[in-house]
């Protein structure tokens, strides 16, 4: 998705990591070290939750047989209809990603007026979208050996291991996220809190 032009004022740490690595986890460690967590993914499913900013052009573009009861975009339908057709995904994205970018750049200004001079981007496909590297002063990268992402999500959601190698190939690769690393986090055999220390280990200025 597009960055928000971001502003100088505070150190911006984009955070990332495969699913399964425990990045979610580590933005809440770092949001009690007083890091403001502006999170990507959070921020796109309001836009397409019941009253989302998002949802009038959705609803335009694609009819109201992309919305649900409750007037949130539907998104098995919307799956459906993007492998149907691969345009609807281009179309889709046109819509949510400057959203993102805006809410992104409006959450950024809020989190420096409310005193926060440490911002956590937590963008799960930071590194497949090259923009965020020239908008954040360091990369996170929690990281960890893919089988234990396959164990975890495994874990936590009863996927197949199938559905998981899936997910882990549609993202960009553990190389590729290593290599875009200014700071690596390894959450390998780490319980809850040795994993909170490592975070406190950090050099972040937070």
């Amino acid at each position: 998705m597009d960055a928000p032009g971001l502003t100088p004022t505070a150190l911006h740490i984009g955070l990332t990591g495969g699913i399964g690595s425990g990045k979610s986890t580590v933005a809440g460690f770092l949001a009690r070290r007083g890091a403001a967590i502006i999170d990507a993914d959070a921020i796109s499913r309001s836009l397409t939750a019941p009253d989302g900013r998002a949802m009038p052009a959705i609803a335009q573009t694609f009819g109201s047989e992309m919305l649900s009861l409750d007037g949130a975009m539907d998104r098995q339908a919307m799956r459906e209809r993007i492998f149907r057709d691969p345009q609807a995904k281009r179309q889709l994205e046109h819509i949510i990603h400057p959203l993102v970018s805006q809410v992104t750049a409006e959450q950024a200004q809020a989190a420096l007026q409310s005193g926060h001079r440490v911002l956590v981007f937590d963008v799960p496909l930071l590194v497949e979208s090259p923009r965020w590297r020239k908008l954040v002063d360091k990369v996170l990268v929690v990281d960890c050996l893919e089988s234990t992402q396959v164990a975890r999500v495994m874990a936590r959601s009863g996927m197949t291991s199938d559905a998981v190698q899936s997910i882990i190939r549609a993202q960009a690769t553990r190389a590729q996220r290593l290599a875009a690393a200014d700071i690596t986090l390894f959450n390998e055999g780490l319980d809850l809190e040795q994993l909170r220390l490592a975070v406190n280990a950090l050099t972040l200025n937070v």
